[in-house]
């Protein structure tokens, strides 16, 4: 008899469910597992011995094939020890139906003594087994959290494989964890120092990053040290609207395969912005390691990705962001797989004009060369700083404006920047509700046809502009979906002369 127990091959973000076969036949005792294992899997003939002779039970004295199929997909790690222990209890006798195996998915890795240990990769296989029909999926209790928030599958936590095997044979009750509510979470509160009504002046800067946020533009500050470009950039979560559902779930399950989700955290509740060092590799920003886990762009997905100093990271750092910032994606290849992660996040960066950074300060000179500026600024190519929406200088803050006084009455903060920007999304999400589209940063050439009609006196001011800034087409065009942000802004459909001009302000620094 062959006993055939499924569980669940995670590659990236993609799954694909596996089938467990299991073959006991009388001959000299061995255990052979076939269809691409790992080593990890290799191993776990080792900790299936031991677990089944802790739980009251043991490997027969027989000849035992484990198939893994479909045989062309490798499979790594050591999720299907539960799936091949089952599958080996069912064929000798053990388990005595599979009434409850049938419409199951078996995930967990055995410890010696019977228990079962967490895994990664839950919530994406999770999902992937629901959305195939699956009735319940058996997982250990320290993973039961993060699986609970996906509708339509039961999620069956369990201690150690004595208990598996008193449920699976009816004589202990089938304990169904207990859905959980995403909107009765704790989100991730901001320290309450970060607040636009703390940050004295820079006017400028907040309306640039005010725009970046309701249309989802990229953004650059340039000015020298002491200018609060930092403080700014941290100020800028504050008003990020909060996660639903979907975009949790969404971000969740990379964090999932990246091993950042824990029983305390089972589901990214807020939108925290990744801060990247400048001695950060391109590896670790596109993708890192064998099993190319997600790396830093991806990890910013539905975020912000800060990136400090940006002309101290090296050249190629820099170019590796070129194609993510168009397609919203990354393709991660390696020797024996390749995968495609999601990588729409807000690109925030601050830089210095100078290697000595005080090229543009007023009050201390430059002691650089014009050889040691421009090598210093050609790490920014042409096609790179095309795909930057919002250019901004960050002036240093005068003594005169320091507020001694802590009187902060008649300073915008964050929350009402945050409201008009919500109304602003909202108007978004209403022109393209029969698209894919949530931003007007993602719209293609035909939408921003479409939705960026411009009046006579509009288009006669861009074309100008076009030719007086030497802009690209690229530019062309990010110039529109800025006036379009900045339209939405004003709660206004036509876009007028004032939001051309005013999103032209903020390419003046291209070159």
């Amino acid at each position: 008899m062959i006993s055939l127990v499924k569980s669940i091959a995670v590659n990236g973000l993609t799954s694909n469910i596996i089938e467990v076969e299991v073959d006991i036949n009388n001959g000299l005792p061995s255990f052979t597992i076939v269809g691409l294992p790992d080593q990890g899997i290799q191993e776990s003939r080792e900790r299936i011995r031991s677990a089944l002779k802790s739980s009251g039970d043991k490997l027969p004295a027989a000849r035992i094939t484990v198939n893994l199929a479909p045989a062309d997909i490798r499979k790594a790690g050591p999720i299907f020890d539960l799936a091949i222990a089952v599958g080996i209890l069912v064929n000798s006798g053990t388990i005595k139906t599979d009434e409850l195996i049938k419409d199951s998915i078996f995930l967990w890795e055995l410890s010696l003594d019977g228990k079962l240990r967490s895994v990664w990769w839950i919530l994406p296989a999770t999902i992937w087994a629901s959305e195939k029909g699956f009735k319940r999926i058996f997982l250990p209790r320290a993973n039961s959290r993060e699986a609970s928030f996906i509708p339509g599958i039961d999620v069956i936590s369990v201690d150690n494989l004595s208990d598996l095997i008193e449920i699976l044979n009816k004589e202990k009750k089938l304990e169904i964890a207990q859905k959980m509510d995403f909107s009765s979470l704790s989100k991730t509160k901001l320290d309450d120092k970060y607040d636009f009504r703390y940050i004295i002046g820079q006017a400028h800067a907040k309306r640039a990053m005010e725009i970046a946020r309701a249309g989802w533009h990229n953004i650059i500050m340039n000015w020298p040290p002491g200018s609060w470009k930092t403080l700014l950039a941290k100020t800028f979560a504050t008003i990020l609207p909060e996660m639903t559902l979907d975009e949790a779930i969404e971000v969740s399950k990379i964090y999932s395969i990246s091993g950042l989700l824990s029983d305390e955290n089972p589901i990214i509740t807020s939108r925290p912005f990744r801060s990247v060092h400048h001695t950060a590799s391109s590896i670790s920003i596109i993708g890192w390691g064998t099993k190319a886990r997600p790396g830093e762009i991806s990890l910013a997905h539905k975020w912000v990705l800060f990136l400090d100093e940006i002309l101290e990271f090296p050249k190629n750092v820099l170019e590796v962001l070129r194609q993510p910032l168009e397609d919203h994606q990354i393709t991660v290849t390696r020797v024996n797989s390749s995968f495609v992660y999601p990588a729409k996040f807000i690109l925030l960066w601050a830089m210095n004009p100078c290697p000595c950074w005080y090229l543009t300060d007023p009050d201390k000179e430059c002691i650089c060369n014009a050889r040691e500026i421009k090598n210093y600024t050609s790490r920014l190519s042409g096609p790179l700083v095309d795909r930057i929406d919002i250019f901004i200088e960050v002036p240093k803050v005068k003594t005169e404006d320091f507020n001694t006084k802590n009187d902060y009455s008649g300073i915008e903060n964050s929350a009402s920047i945050k409201l008009r920007v919500e109304k602003a999304k909202l108007m978004q999400l209403a022109r393209f509700t029969w698209t894919k589209i949530t931003s007007n940063s993602e719209m293609w050439t035909k939408d921003i046809n479409k939705f960026c009609k411009l009046n006579q006196d509009s288009e006669t001011l861009l074309k100008k502009a076009v030719t007086n800034m030497n802009l690209s087409a690229r530019s062309y065009y990010r110039v529109l979906k800025l006036s379009r942000t900045i339209a939405d802004l004003a709660n206004r459909e036509e876009i007028i002369m004032q939001d051309i001009a005013e999103a032209l302000s903020y390419r003046k620094t291209r070159d």
